[in-house]
Parts: structure tokens; sequence; C-alpha cells
């Protein structure tokens, strides 16, 4: 497991953004053992157009990926449906099949179990080998 730096982080400088994008970019399509990447929202905001470009461009290269919502706690259990859905509805409007999604707090610790059991399932898979 590897902790990225967040690709759209606002005080950087645009050089920055684009230096950063270019190391993960690599990175990301540099690793072809990598059974998952899992990208990180957080619940409250609506779809961003950078996560929803990330998420886009992760498809076209064929890089398996499930989102995980945070921050669950800081909402009400209807307002996080509804985020949910919002992010879903727009993310089908360039997809056929949406990917694996985890809604998560790590406060209350709800969404823990399914992710984790996930996680494991793909520790199971067989490493893919480039020949």
């Amino acid at each position: 497991i590897v902790d990225l730096p967040g690709y759209g982080y606002a005080t950087r400088s645009k050089d920055d953004r684009l230096r950063l994008e270019g190391i993960i970019k690599s990175y990301i399509l540099g690793r072809a053992q990598m059974p998952n990447l899992f990208v990180l929202i957080d619940i409250r905001h609506a779809p961003q157009k950078i996560d929803m470009e990330f998420m886009q461009w992760l498809g076209e290269n064929e890089v398996p990926f499930a989102i995980v919502f945070t921050k669950l706690d800081k909402l009400s259990s209807n307002a996080a449906k509804h985020a949910t859905a919002a992010y879903c509805e727009e993310l089908l409007e360039q997809w056929e099949e949406l990917p694996p999604i985890f809604r998560t707090s790590a406060v209350d610790k709800r969404g823990r179990t399914e992710l984790l059991e996930y996680i494991d399932q793909l520790c199971r898979l067989p490493l893919e080998t480039e020949e």
C-alpha cells in the first residue's frame, strides 16, 4: 500500500501540481502488478472536476480502481446517500459500469470491515507478471 499525495492540493503552485501529477501518473502506469488503486474522495464535496478527470484517466489507462468516500461521519445518512448518488450519476455519464464504491469514516469506523474485506480479496488475486 502506497499513500500518494493529493494531486489537487490547493496551496501548491500550478507548476508544482503539474509536476506532481506527472510523478503520480508515471508511478501508477509503472506498477503493472498493482491490483487496485483507491481514489479517496471527501464525501462532503460535490463531484470535483479534477477527481472526475483523474478517474477518467484511470479508466482510459485500464487502471483498476475503487472509490473510497471518506468522512462519512460528517454528514447525515440521507446527505451521504445523496452525495454518493451525485458522484455515481456523474460517473455514469461517461462509464457503463461503476467501480467498487465504499463509504467510510475513520472516526466511527463505518465501512471499515467492507473495505478491509475487499483488500483481503485483492491480496488473494494472482499477481500479473510481465513476460
